[in-house]
């Protein structure tokens, strides 16, 4: 018989404090949650990404809790639309999924939830940079169709437990997380969609990805919670 979906306890927009800026994000706590993931969108995306959301639902059915952030505010969407040089920034974007970890702290209901961070194209760098910066703050890393390699010198010092999910026919970007691994000290898995292309498109690919980042949030939130 399958499980049954988690109930919802809550499911608001929230506004997180950055500095000076504001962070928009959309928040769902199940009932009885059992660990937290924030979810960074890749390039020229949002916290409305469809895949994104799917994933995130996934998730939510299996009892995890989930923030969809947008790690740019709207002025600087604008600019990066025109020059598309921030969505390669990752420092600044794992400085801010370092920062709204350190919002969740102050918030009741999440506070004591393990944590860990969903990663899509650009952001999966930014995620294990944030994931090599506060080694203590994330439990858990997933990588969707990601450029590690942005990470750079930050890989070795990543010890959060790594999935790396990339589509079979995604040349480029398998051959970057291949890379990848071979620097990375902590344990990592590189998860290979058959047929799967960067976007994941394909009838089941995403499907696929949903239920391996369900699976590795949940194993790993779980183990120590």
């Amino acid at each position: 018989m399958p499980k049954a979906a988690a109930a919802i306890r809550f499911a608001e927009p929230v506004h997180i404090p950055v500095g000076a800026l504001t962070l928009t994000g959309d928040l769902t706590i199940p009932s009885d949650a059992c660990g937290l993931t924030i979810f960074a969108h890749g390039s020229g995306s949002s916290r409305f990404s469809s895949r994104n959301r799917f994933v995130a639902d996934a998730l939510e059915h299996q009892g995890l809790a989930t923030l969809l952030i947008d790690l740019l505010t709207d002025d600087e969407e604008a600019l990066d639309r025109r020059t598309g040089h921030l969505r390669f920034d990752v420092g600044l974007l794992a400085d801010r999924l370092v920062a709204v970890a350190a919002w969740a702290d102050d918030v009741p209901e999440l506070r004591a939830l393990p944590r860990g961070l969903y990663g899509a194209s650009t952001a999966g760098g930014a995620a294990l940079v944030a994931a090599a910066r506060q080694p203590d703050a994330f439990r858990a890393v997933v990588s969707r169709g990601g450029r590690p390699d942005l990470a750079g010198p930050a890989l070795p010092r990543v010890g959060a437990p790594t999935l790396l999910i990339v589509g079979s026919r995604d040349d480029f970007v398998l051959e970057l997380n291949q890379s990848a691994m071979s620097r990375m000290s902590g344990a990592v898995r590189l998860e290979v969609v058959p047929d799967a292309t960067h976007l994941f498109e394909e009838p089941g690919a995403l499907e696929q990805v949903a239920s391996l980042a369900a699976e590795w949030f949940g194993n790993h939130f779980r183990s120590r919670h």
